[in-house]
């Protein structure tokens, strides 16, 4: 099956045709580091890493590019003060390199904590100012940009006079985005209301400013990833994906930007992620509904009854497909971590079976490897070559049984393409057993027997394992909801 893919700007699956044959250009919108990375970027970021590795996979040799927008995330043009990197350093009374520096390296240990791989190229908007001025240059020269009052905006109405189509990707028309534009500040600078700024001037409460031929300012939102996707994959490349929320405006204008400088579609395939909800709901913080990636795998939240390992996130945000709306819950938590160790179950049990030499399976191999790999040519459909994975695993676990037989051949395969699936593709991990839950199973056992002794009236066992854990700094709490014990 070839490799299809569902293209945002097409509104179908396409069957992917790479501009150059075995190799693809990826480039992927990353964080505007300015606080703590969400639950639902994670997911969009996971995705990406899902649809990565099955691109390596597939054989395709991927230059991989997801940015760091460190500067100018200004996503109405409006008052300087609604940059988020001026808020934030108003409100942590920290340089705004600093409030940079201090949530990439919290974006990066989160995707570390997820498994996700690090791209090929991790560009920052602030090493790219000259590329981004450039650009703009390109524009005003081209007659589709122009300056006003020190900052430079990219002319929409003319776009569209010269037979381009602002508004294709967002299925959206010009009379409508010009209808529904909001009056903000800034809007008397424009031509049109729905310009964007390529180039902004800065106000003299702006820190994080730059030289330009237009004076001093600090470069548009949308600006940014046209000049580090060009400079990284050229003027045009094969997959630009992102979160659903960037389909309007941003890579909107990406597209306008693209084709207005260099006379050509940008990009072949477009992608995009869908949302992330708990318990049915969006999440937000001004509902309350809202926890942290950190939280979730610590177990320091009020949704979920018990930490999750990283790999159990993963797993389960895996079980959605990117395109649709991912909900999670404690029981969808529990659920996942439930099919996750049968899943270790299964290959632990592969690994240590001895085949009794057959010369036929009762399992058909090659027909399942071909149900697996139609899932994953089909726009990446996860949820589907898990489900394909689980058939694999119930075959295991008759094997064990001695209900089915496999030849020698079949199980070396097996092994080799469930280990590639599971580890390689879907990038889970194996739960290596830590000495903290060695030590509270243990614990969990000698407090059970001490409620038993108890029962039995045997005071002085339940004594004497009360004192002798005492003795060993582990102190016996008890209390209306049971025993618990306290470490000294």
């Amino acid at each position: 099956m070839q490799l299809k893919i569902y293209n945002s700007l097409a509104g179908e699956k396409q069957i992917f045709k790479p501009i150059l044959e075995g190799n693809v250009g990826m480039y992927v919108c990353g964080p505007t580091v300015y606080s703590n990375v969400h639950l639902g970027n994670v997911r969009t970021f996971l995705s990406f890493d899902f649809i990565y590795r099955s691109l390596t996979h597939l054989g395709y040799k991927v230059r991989y590019v997801r940015n760091i927008t460190d500067a100018g995330h200004l996503t109405d043009d409006g008052d300087v003060n609604n940059d988020r990197f001026v808020k934030q350093t108003r409100l942590e009374k920290l340089e705004p390199m600093e409030i940079v520096q201090k949530y990439t390296v919290d974006f990066h240990k989160v995707l570390d904590m997820f498994n996700l791989l690090p791209p090929s190229i991790e560009p920052t908007a602030t090493g790219h100012i000259v590329e981004q001025i450039e650009l703009t240059q390109k524009l005003i020269e081209k007659g589709f940009a122009y300056e006003s009052n020190g900052s430079v905006y990219f002319d929409v109405l003319e776009y569209n006079n010269r037979g381009l189509n602002y508004g294709e990707l967002s299925k959206r028309n010009i009379e409508e985005l010009f209808a529904n534009t909001r009056d903000l500040d800034g809007q008397g600078e424009k031509k049109n209301p729905q310009d964007f700024a390529l180039w902004k001037k800065a106000s003299p409460a702006h820190i994080m400013r730059w030289n330009s031929p237009w004076g001093e300012g600090f470069p548009g939102w949308h600006l940014e990833c046209t000049a580090m996707s060009t400079k990284y994959l050229g003027d045009k490349f094969d997959i630009h994906g992102g979160g659903m929320d960037l389909k309007f405006p941003h890579h909107e204008c990406e597209i306008a930007q693209g084709k207005a400088c260099n006379d050509t579609e940008p990009v072949n395939y477009w992608m995009h992620a869908n949302m992330l909800t708990m318990n049915s709901q969006r999440m937000s913080k001004s509902t309350g509904n809202y926890i942290l990636p950190k939280q979730l795998v610590s177990g320091e939240n009020d949704f979920f009854e018990k930490p999750f390992h990283p790999t159990i996130v993963r797993f389960c945000f895996l079980q959605a497909h990117y395109r649709s709306v991912l909900d999670i819950s404690n029981d969808a938590m529990i659920a996942s971590e439930k099919g996750f160790v049968r899943l270790m179950d299964a290959i632990k049990i592969l690994n240590s079976i001895t085949p009794k030499d057959q010369k036929e399976s009762g399992f058909n191999l090659q027909d399942w490897k071909t149900k697996a790999y139609d899932a994953l040519n089909d726009d990446f459909n996860s949820p589907v070559l898990i489900a394909h994975l689980f058939e694999a695993v119930k075959f295991i676990f008759a094997l064990k049984d001695e209900k089915e037989t496999i030849s020698t051949a079949d199980l070396e395969d097996l092994k080799s393409t469930l280990h590639a699936f599971v580890f390689d593709v879907l990038g889970l991990q194996a739960i290596e057993e830590n000495n903290n839950e060695k030590l509270d199973q243990t614990l969990q056992v000698l407090i059970e027997l001490r409620n038993q002794a108890r029962k039995s009236k045997n005071f002085d066992l339940s004594d004497q394992i009360r004192d002798k854990l005492l003795a060993e700094g582990i102190e016996l709490k008890d209390g209306r909801d049971g025993t618990s014990y306290v470490l000294n």
